[in-house]
């Protein structure tokens, strides 16, 4: 695959691999938070969601909320195959770059 990531993009992907099945804004950039360990804004996920969408690299629909929440619909997304596809791609070919790197070893 001859696509590319952005950080950004590439973090928020990775957020939603890790929040498993259909994710929202709100738990990734809390999950995005919790490890980057700094604020994130839920208008650049959103942005960042709305554009991988784009790219086929994800899907979203319309979902009520969950039982015992309240509020409106909110709009969940899953990651495709070309997405993982992708994040597996991005991963080897970071590995190899990483892997003649000798002064950042520990």
């Amino acid at each position: 695959m001859s696509e590319n990531l952005g950080g950004f993009e590439h973090r928020v992907l990775l957020a939603m691999m890790r929040l498993g099945a259909c994710a929202y804004t709100v738990p990734i950039v809390d999950e995005l938070e919790r490890v980057g360990g700094r604020t994130v804004s839920p208008s650049a996920v959103y942005v960042t969601l709305r554009r991988l969408e784009k790219r086929a690299l994800l899907t979203s629909e319309m979902a009520p909320p969950g039982p015992g929440e309240g509020g409106r619909d909110r709009r969940v997304f899953t990651v495709t195959a070309d997405g993982v596809r992708l994040l597996r791609d991005t991963r080897r070919d970071l590995m190899d770059l990483w892997s003649g790197v000798e002064a950042l070893k520990p």
